[in-house]
């Protein structure tokens, strides 16, 4: 394993040499990447094309979170910028020097890269949603377009999973066996949920269940190695310990924010989905109306910004954990129900003036 990491500090090197001219492509990547552009962009864009699509990626995006958390506290994975100061493998203290960036001092475990497995699982559900309607196609033409469609598709998949991978090794906050682990992870849930049609009918009972599933395994299984001594935030320490600048540290990175997170948002879902004005709005007439799904899409990505200017207080941490499930239950509400709702309402009281 330490020649595996030496070997992946000579990689980050040979990138942060030669990728200077890149850099700011590739902090771009790394932001993409991100999970939690799912519940802001993604989920928004397609849940209003395709509600089936948009349901999936989101009980996607949080399985797949999840495994990634739980992956991470079995494989005991060190990120580069803080193994290379801690490593004895290096003579006389010669360690290599990693350049940090802002967004490079994550405080949870390295391994499965979570920006890499949600990028592969949420842009897999995506492609295979498009490849859906052109599957359809019989005759010859169609055929082609299809072929030539699905070879278009599936570079632009891994053009992105590639340069995500990428941006996280060139910020040295993952190693590039991570990256790839973390992808072909990502893959695997995203195709796990091609054959879970079971989720598209679930009721809010079902949500709160799987939801109580996902929390009481995870702090189940922090608090039984916790009694054999084994502290599962070993990680943030030597976050905090190495990072180069302390503001850097955000309690938004670590295991249990993703979590609280994540949680929130298939909550947030769930009780959307079983909502009267979900119902009223998103199965009424107007749904079928391009104009309908065309405001609920700008709506429901402006008013979701928004939400980016409320900051959670991080003074008291079990503060932190309440808000953000909150926050993270709000913005799939707000696009499921509130949203399509409003838009609906507005609509039907213009026809009534017009007639």
């Amino acid at each position: 394993m330490d020649l595996l990491h030496s070997n992946g500090v000579l990689i980050i090197q040979h990138l942060q040499r030669d990728y200077r001219a890149y850099q700011d492509f590739l902090n771009f990547m790394s932001h993409v990447g991100d999970p939690r552009n799912i519940f802001s962009i993604y989920f928004p864009l397609w849940f209003q094309l395709n509600q089936v699509v948009g349901t999936k990626m989101i009980w996607v995006a949080v399985i797949g979170d999840w495994f990634n958390l739980i992956f991470k506290w079995i494989l005991f994975g060190h990120r580069p910028y803080w193994w290379v100061q801690e490593t004895m493998i290096y003579p006389n203290q010669s360690s290599p020097c990693l350049e940090q960036f802002p967004i490079t001092c994550e405080t949870g475990p390295g391994s499965p890269s979570g920006h890499a497995m949600g990028s592969s699982c949420v842009w897999y559900v995506m492609v295979t949603a498009a490849l859906s309607y052109t599957v359809r196609w019989k005759d010859k033409s169609a055929v082609t377009l299809h072929r030539l469609t699905w070879s278009f598709l599936w570079s632009i998949f891994w053009i992105i999973q590639i340069s995500v991978c990428i941006s996280r090794v060139f910020i040295a906050t993952h190693f590039p066996h991570q990256v790839v682990l973390g992808v072909f992870a990502g893959i695997l849930v995203a195709e796990a949920f091609e054959h879970t049609p079971a989720i598209q009918t679930a009721s809010l009972r079902m949500y709160i269940k799987t939801n109580l599933f996902l929390f009481i395994f995870a702090l189940g299984f922090y608090l039984s190695l916790k009694l054999l001594d084994i502290d599962l935030l070993w990680s943030v320490p030597k976050a905090k310990k190495w990072c180069a600048n302390p503001d850097w540290i955000n309690i938004d990175t670590t295991p249990f924010a993703g979590l609280v997170r994540n949680l929130g948002a298939l909550f947030g879902l769930g009780l959307g989905i079983n909502s009267e004005m979900f119902i009223t709005s998103c199965k009424g007439k107007n749904s079928c109306k391009i104009s309908f799904r065309i405001l609920c899409i700008a709506a429901s990505l402006a008013t979701l910004q928004l939400y980016n200017f409320v900051k959670i207080p991080t003074h008291a941490e079990y503060l932190f954990y309440i808000l953000s499930f909150c926050k993270s239950a709000a913005m799939p509400l707000t696009v499921v129900a509130l949203v399509p709702y409003c838009v609906h309402s507005l609509m039907r009281t213009t026809e009534k003036k017009l007639n």
